[in-house]
């Protein structure tokens, strides 16, 4: 079973164990300990779909995907995560919800997407954006390192046994229903203390399976209405009580929208990305240590120059 320890006040890597905290993704090193010097590790998302909301059919050939990957690891991302099916929810600001894959379906989009990365980038770890466990096989066969499953292992707990045959880190984050069907109507009795208690139980589950290194991810964005987003995002630093790396995802979501313009009028997510940003340093000063985003370059700067006012990085002279 997990221990509860009380978050420490000041957010230093010696107070992470670096068994947990520091990443093995399959020979790359990945340090996520709160309070290092770069302040978190950026997460460029490649979507290899027609269909996700926001960059939905622009990298749907290889060699898109591949100028779009590099061009992002030259700004500064250090992992490249791979989505061939998207998670476009149902309802009033999205539309129809995503359409649902095969796992076929889904590993025909992303294999020869992976395969070309890992021959361009060779350096840099793949992280495959999957609930299934054939498609999560597939492409840490092709050579991705890590695999990211947005339903937590609920709807196929077996994609940890296949991360764990790998030995791959597994992120697990709360969402509620399938994918492109998320409910937005839930009652929490407390939202922090509610998805924190779930994420504990995917934690032990891949655990259970032989996954060596998981990372949390609240699930901005899933099955929650923007006040509790919000809530949790002020609440990051209490999810490293389950002493495991925090993953924050928020880049133009819905809520952003809101905060930007107004539940019923939200900004389109063309318009998201300074409201991306501040909810990120936010969830950074509270302890989240890798970020999911479309804006590579704009969240390296935003990073640096929280470093450095937060006293982890210096300036260098000169």
């Amino acid at each position: 079973m997990l221990s509860t320890p009380v978050v420490p006040p000041h957010l230093t890597p010696e107070a992470f164990p670096a068994e947990r905290f520091v990443l093995d993704c399959r020979g790359h090193r990945l340090d996520c300990r709160p309070g290092l010097p770069q302040g978190a590790h950026v997460m460029g998302i490649l979507n290899v779909t027609p269909d996700s909301f926001y960059d939905g059919g622009r990298y749907t050939t290889v060699e898109a995907a591949v100028r779009r990957a590099t061009e992002m690891v030259s700004e500064g991302a250090a992992v490249i995560d791979v989505g061939g099916a998207s998670s476009r929810p149902r309802g009033t600001v999205y539309g129809e919800g995503a359409r649902p894959l095969s796992p076929e379906e889904e590993i025909d989009r992303v294999r020869p997407v992976i395969e070309a990365l890992a021959e361009h980038l060779p350096g840099v770890p793949i992280s495959i954006d999957t609930y299934h466990p054939e498609v999560a096989r597939a492409a840490l066969e092709a050579g991705a390192s890590l695999v990211n499953d947005i339903t937590g292992l609920r709807l196929f707990p077996e994609t940890a046994a296949v991360a764990a045959a790998f030995g791959a880190p597994l992120i697990v984050m709360h969402s509620l229903g399938r994918p492109g069907a998320m409910p937005h109507a839930h009652t929490y009795t407390d939202v922090v203390a509610d998805v924190a208690g779930v994420l504990r139980a995917a934690v032990e589950r891949a655990e259970a399976a032989g996954v060596r290194h998981v990372v949390v991810d609240p699930g901005f964005g899933f099955g929650k209405t923007p006040e509790e987003n919000l809530r949790l995002l002020e609440a990051t630093d209490r999810l490293l009580a389950l002493e495991r790396p925090v993953l924050v995802g928020v880049s133009r979501k819905s809520t952003i929208g809101a905060v930007l313009g107004t539940k019923t009028d939200p900004v389109p997510p063309s318009e998201r990305l300074f409201g991306s940003l501040g909810a990120t340093a936010v969830a950074v000063l509270r302890g989240a240590t890798l970020v999911r985003t479309h804006d590579v370059r704009p969240t390296v700067e935003l990073l640096r120059g929280l470093a450095a006012a937060a006293g982890w990085r210096a300036v260098a002279d000169g």
